[in-house]
């Protein structure tokens, strides 16, 4: 079947995430905000990321959790949200993401997004998967160099080896490996994530802090 005949009628949304333990998380917002305050910005990232996921209703939505699924606050969300809970498996988030797609896409195709972007909306994730309708690949670029989301509707050998992750090089590697892997892609519109002292600061003037609260 060619990309344009595909038909996606459920897309599965993996969120990625790490345990809200103080001094581990957000740790280019600790001299602002110190180890609790940084891990609980990162907690209400994570909540809002996940009302996002199930919002847009565009399929199942699985939370991958590092180190493991064992801190309390996973079970809170597999609760609130009604979602699965997966543990991140290998060394550098290239080979965790690449493990996370090989277990999910057999079912159906894949959105995989961060938990630092509070600017990605529920109509950001169906207007993804949409795309996945007619390309094998949809990705949304970041302001910083990197992506915010990446989907995928086959394997793509190859795709998150040798980056340099953390670097704003990252989504002109990926270009490159995408076309290396023969693959066909959509880019979304550009967005901001959570990472720096300035994201935070946007954060607070945009509003949208609040709205993960509610």
């Amino acid at each position: 079947m060619t990309a344009a005949a595909r038909r996606v009628s459920t897309v599965q949304v993996a969120v990625f995430a790490r345990a809200p333990v103080p001094g581990e998380v957000k740790t280019r917002l600790l001299p602002l905000l110190g180890p609790e305050d940084a891990a609980e910005l990162h907690a209400t990232l994570v909540r809002s990321a996940l009302a996002t996921a199930t919002a847009a209703g565009i399929g199942p939505v699985s939370l991958w959790c590092m180190p493991d699924t064992g801190h309390p606050f996973f079970a809170v969300c597999a609760e609130k949200y009604g979602v699965t809970l997966h543990e991140q498996r290998g060394g550098h988030l290239g080979e965790r993401m690449a493990r996370a797609f090989e277990r999910l896409l057999p079912e159906a195709p894949v959105l995989l997004v961060g938990s630092d972007c509070p600017s990605l909306r529920p109509e950001d994730l169906r207007a993804a998967a949409g795309s996945l309708a007619t390309h094998d690949a949809v990705i949304q670029p970041a302001e910083d160099g990197g992506y915010v989301l990446v989907g995928l509707t086959r394997a793509a050998p190859g795709l998150f080896e040798g980056i340099r992750w953390g670097e704003s090089s990252v989504m002109r590697d990926t270009r490159a490996r995408l076309r290396t892997a023969a693959v066909t892609w959509r880019e979304m519109p550009v967005r901001w994530d959570v990472d720096r002292p300035e994201d935070f600061r946007r954060l607070l003037a945009s509003g949208l802090l609040a709205e993960t609260h509610r």
